[in-house]
């Protein structure tokens, strides 16, 4: 996928890049398949700010994506590749032998008129097929993986996420996944062949404020530039480091600081994704 870049008729245009649209064949069709979301903007149930720097942006209905891919033994038909403004990646509508239309994930190579099947087993390797772990051979790339039987697709969704299966230990499978941890994952949970396409949306510039504002992102001061009742890194006469390790407004330290509560399934990590830091 291609980077489109603009003429710079203005101070905003100059430095802003886009993924080409060219790859997309149709608008938003099945009314079935949108629904209006709420807008938080950052907060809770209760009102208050959870997320902070968030906010309602443009206006956008989500397309409900088929994470589960459990529609098993029937074939399905690519007919349409559409923009999806809740993800980095594209997305495809598929139509199957039985009359059911169904998003999923756009992955690398996919294109209009491609056939895609899920089943527990016996598909060929093929982008945009869907089987068990445990039936995936061996230095696959694959995307959209389960971490819990029939729960859907919850690892390497974004755009040019991939995991890679590393081999086999019984009923567990060890992959490699994006952030470099190396875990076991149970062989009978679901991912889908290849990778995740867009992959070029991570050299796309921004260029100005307003597209990061259409995203519903606000703007964020900075710590060194509040006041010391603000912020423990303000005040000072003139521009000075806090003296201190980077930390929240709340004296929580951001880098460095673990704050992953634990889990039960950090028992099936095989390495940590920051290990090679510690070299």
């Amino acid at each position: 996928m291609a980077i489109k870049s603009y003429k710079p008729t203005t101070a905003g245009r100059r430095y802003i890049t886009n993924l080409d649209s060219g790859d997309i064949t149709a608008k938003a069709s099945v009314r079935s398949l949108l629904k209006k979301l709420p807008r938080s903007a950052g907060r809770n149930h209760n009102g208050r700010i959870t997320s902070r720097h968030r906010e309602g942006g443009a206006k956008k209905l989500y397309r409900i994506i088929d994470f589960k891919r459990n529609k098993f033994g029937v074939e399905g038909t690519v007919a349409t590749v559409e923009y999806d403004p809740y993800r980095t990646c594209r997305i495809c509508l598929v139509k199957y032998t039985d009359g059911d239309r169904r998003y999923v994930l756009q992955a690398k190579g996919m294109s209009v008129g491609d056939k895609i099947m899920s089943a527990e087993s016996g598909l060929d390797i093929k982008t945009g097929n869907c089987m068990k772990l445990k039936a995936i051979p061996v230095g696959t790339l694959v995307h959209n993986i389960e971490l819990n039987i029939g729960q859907g697709g919850t690892i390497a969704r974004s755009a040019g996420g991939y995991a890679q299966i590393m081999g086999r230990d019984g009923k567990y499978v060890s992959l490699r996944l994006p952030s470099g941890e190396m875990r076991y994952v149970l062989g009978e949970c679901l991912a889908t062949i290849g990778t995740v396409g867009s992959e070029d949306w991570a050299n796309v510039v921004g260029g100005k404020a307003g597209r990061q504002r259409h995203r519903g992102i606000r703007p964020q001061t900075r710590g060194s530039a509040m006041n010391p009742i603000d912020h423990p890194h303000g005040g000072g006469e003139g521009k000075t480091n806090s003296g201190r390790h980077p930390v929240t407004p709340w004296g929580m330290p951001t880098k460095g600081y673990k704050t992953r509560k634990k889990k039960a399934s950090d028992k099936l990590i095989i390495t940590k994704r920051n290990a090679k830091r510690k070299k």
